[in-house]
């Protein structure tokens, strides 16, 4: 998949994982690798940036098998930007559809 259709995504991805539950970095990479080729070290920034604009806060928690991790969870403000980028995606898709759907014909778009 070409990269800048992934960065334009996964900043929403990340969002929407942790609305189902806390998690720490390894483990959303983990779980995005599933569906979306990514490297682990991918999704440490957007966790940096992400706290920083205040969408996600962090805490440490004991690992079972070796030293604290450090947990992410979305804050309130992170929900309703998950919840405007899923609407923004749904919409961008459903224009990007039509369009290869109609084979790249001049079409009236709504925006």
């Amino acid at each position: 998949m070409n990269i800048q259709f992934k960065k334009g995504v996964l900043e929403m991805c990340v969002l929407l994982m942790l609305e189902q539950r806390d998690s720490y970095g390894y483990d959303i990479a983990n779980e995005l690798s599933r569906t979306i080729s990514i490297s682990d070290g991918t999704v440490y920034p957007i966790l940096r940036r992400l706290k920083q604009d205040g969408y996600v806060s962090s805490y440490l928690a004991e690992s079972p098998g070796g030293a604290p991790r450090k947990y992410y969870a979305i804050t309130q403000q992170g929900v309703e930007l998950a919840t405007a980028l899923k609407e923004e995606w749904q919409t961008f898709c459903t224009q990007v559809n039509t369009f290869v759907e109609q084979g790249g014909k001049k079409q009236d778009v709504q925006t």
